[in-house]
């Protein structure tokens, strides 16, 4: 068993660029899911009918989805409509517009629950539209809901594993290309276990940071 993590160590520079990549990707999804998922919770909070029925239909369209197919269609199905990606940035698109559905209900179920009187106090003090949204709005409810969306980061860096099947060199993906190579599964998957439990405990240590500041601003 000692030799089989010999063989990992000896290629853990393949082994941490993979993981570099999962933090990448995580990275850039978090930030662009939850901006799209922003302008997603405006749309499903519209009083319009056609602005909220297509918000809805996108959120409940995501959320029946199975990620793996998703990422499949945007890699593979796009190319025949002339939208050719290659698989990291197909891998990215991805991981964005699956997991923005499931951030712009988060949000717009805490935008829901928040007290009527910000919203008032906001537009006596002269903010409307955007700028209610961006500056009264939105803060209190991305601190309402950060244990959510913690949990929701860490569904971005597990589905991330995914896009092994469409050779995005992520984690999981040169995980697997050391095993094959060496036929060393159990000490190349352990060692990828490891890693993901490292990156998910830092999103909770991260996650409950931020919630000690907020409950120490209340």
């Amino acid at each position: 068993m000692s030799h089989e993590f010999a063989i990992v160590w000896a290629h853990k520079d393949r082994l941490l660029g993979g993981f570099a990549n999962t933090i990448l990707l995580s990275l850039l999804a978090t930030a662009a899911a939850l901006a799209l998922a922003s302008a997603i919770a405006i749309a499903l909070m519209s009083h319009r009918r056609a602005v909220r029925a297509p918000a809805r239909g996108f959120v409940d369209g995501m959320r029946c989805i199975p990620f793996l197919l998703l990422a499949y269609i945007v890699y593979y199905a796009l190319p025949s409509l002339g939208i050719r990606l290659n698989n990291w940035t197909a891998g990215l698109c991805a991981l964005v517009i699956y997991n923005a559905a499931y951030m712009a209900e988060i949000l717009r179920g805490a935008w829901a629950s928040l007290p009527r009187e910000h919203i008032d106090a906001g537009l006596a003090f002269g903010f409307s539209g955007l700028k209610l949204y961006r500056r009264i709005v939105l803060p209190p409810i991305v601190l309402a809901c950060v244990p959510v969306m913690g949990n929701q980061i860490i569904q971005i860096i597990k589905d991330s594993a995914f896009l092994t099947i469409i050779a995005v060199p992520e984690l999981t993906h040169e995980a697997s290309a050391i095993q094959s190579m060496y036929y060393v599964p159990f000490a190349a998957f352990v060692s990828a276990v490891a890693l993901y439990w490292l990156l998910c405990r830092l999103v909770e240590l991260a996650v409950a940071a931020v919630e000690h500041r907020a409950r120490a601003r209340r």
